[in-house]
């Protein structure tokens, strides 16, 4: 059997005779850059004391509903994570894929599920990332008036982060004044 050093070393040896570099990525690398993991409630609790205290589900948050119940509520969670993703220093993980990828005929293309844009904030091509549950960084219409997706580039939330609220006005669509939310894959009620 291989020690560790031999696997490496072959992982490096199909790295470097390939066309290019599929990066598949998760939660765990935004970890690593200071980001929270919110696998389940204990995570999300950990993340947002105030959703703790009135004991709300990822899901019961996370969800379009939220938007329509309590916009404010629903805003200060989306809100604090745009901020927060929006500050956050990719680690030097990114830079070292960027870097195999560059050597590589085709370079690298990103697969994530991520809604966090770090890979962009770190240098990645946007044509060359696929974020297949949305990003954080682009607002939708909740009327579905059929107005295009818009980045977030404008709005900049105000976020009382021990009560996990919005302060600031809520964002509305600039076609039909309907309210806007992240661009995310969202869970059904």
């Amino acid at each position: 059997m291989n020690d560790s050093h031999d696997l490496f070393a072959e992982a490096a040896r199909f790295i470097r005779s390939a066309d290019g570099l599929l990066i598949t990525a998760g939660a765990g690398m935004g970890v690593d850059s200071g980001l929270p993991d919110f696998r389940g409630n204990a995570g999300l609790w950990r993340a947002y004391p105030a959703l703790a205290g009135a004991r709300i589900a990822f899901e019961d948050i996370a969800c379009p509903d939220a938007f329509l119940r309590t916009p404010k509520l629903a805003w200060g969670f989306y809100g604090h994570r745009l901020n927060l993703y929006r500050r956050t220093i990719p680690h030097v993980g990114f830079t070292i894929l960027q870097q195999i990828g560059a050597r590589l005929p085709q370079s690298s293309f990103v697969f994530t599920s991520n809604v966090d844009g770090q890979f962009q904030r770190a240098g990645f091509a946007e044509t060359r990332v696929c974020e297949v549950h949305g990003s954080l960084h682009h607002l939708q219409c909740m009327g579905g008036c059929g107005d295009a997706i818009r980045p977030a580039d404008d709005f900049t939330p105000d976020v009382d982060d021990a009560n996990c609220q919005l302060r600031s006005p809520l964002p509305r669509c600039p076609s039909c004044n309907d309210l806007l939310r992240p661009n995310v894959l969202m869970f059904a009620l």
